[in-house]
């Protein structure tokens, strides 16, 4: 089943056909809300809001480990994260969709792994990828069918928010070689993979990053609402197209 996490904008699936919410437990604590189970093109999702359902979280207080946990618990694996970023590459302009293929984690403090506590062991996973080869390829392909542009590949920055950064931070990332910057994309991604989830993302920019495009005087929360619906919508007909071209790929029973 596709699990979908959804963050800053998408705190609610609109043509999600709703069936049922449940709380749920976890050996980690509480999700950031209920699971949200429905249908989507016929198909059976989960679908939670990273932050809460009234964007309450802020990204360094996120319970990944709960969000995962709790996903694969019922039945997920596989999934799409979406988070809203800012653009440091000069083609990552607001309003362009981004399937990044790396991270850089500069974050401190967050709960990083599931192989903690009591008897388990240390583990190390090898992570020279990290996301789910198929499943990225399987959101280009939904969005070229569905006519949506999707940028293929750019390092994700992962910050600690939650203030914004400034230019020389930026500047700096961007000699390490990000290509955008976001709050989230640490440590969901490599909790993902010790669950031995198919996990990708999509980034969708909102907002240059600061110092650069129309930031470089400062980033104007209001240019960032200007954008923030306009591509939501984008990312709500990929993951149609999605979970519509993964329906037709499975043999009828």
């Amino acid at each position: 089943m596709l699990g979908i996490i959804g963050g800053t904008g998408l705190t609610r699936l609109a043509n999600l056909q709703i069936t049922h919410r449940k709380v749920a437990r976890t050996p980690y604590g509480e999700p950031s809300g209920a699971l949200t189970f429905g249908r989507l093109c016929d198909q059976d999702v989960i679908f939670i809001a990273r932050h809460g359902y009234g964007h309450t979280i802020p990204p360094h207080a996120v319970n990944y480990r709960a969000n995962l946990w709790a996903m694969k618990d019922h039945g997920v694996d596989r999934v799409v994260s979406v988070a809203t970023v800012g653009g440091i590459h000069e083609a990552l302009l607001p309003g362009t969709l981004v399937a990044p293929d790396q991270i850089i984690d500069y974050t401190h403090g967050r709960e990083t792994t599931f192989f903690v506590g009591g008897d388990k062991p240390v583990t190390h996973l090898d992570f020279t990828f990290p996301y789910c080869m198929d499943r990225r390829a399987a959101l280009l392909r939904a969005a070229a069918n569905a006519g949506i542009g999707l940028r293929d590949g750019g390092v994700y920055g992962t910050v600690q928010g939650p203030r914004l950064e400034t230019a020389a931070e930026i500047n700096r990332m961007a000699r390490d070689g990000c290509d955008m910057v976001g709050m989230t994309g640490m440590p969901e991604a490599y909790l993902a993979r010790e669950l031995e989830l198919s996990y990708a993302a999509v980034g969708a920019v909102v907002n240059w990053a600061a110092g650069r495009g129309g930031s470089a005087e400062g980033i104007q929360m209001e240019d960032i609402q200007a954008v923030l619906g306009e591509v939501m919508l984008q990312v709500r007909h990929l993951l149609e197209q999605l979970v519509t071209d993964e329906a037709a790929s499975c043999p009828a029973p």
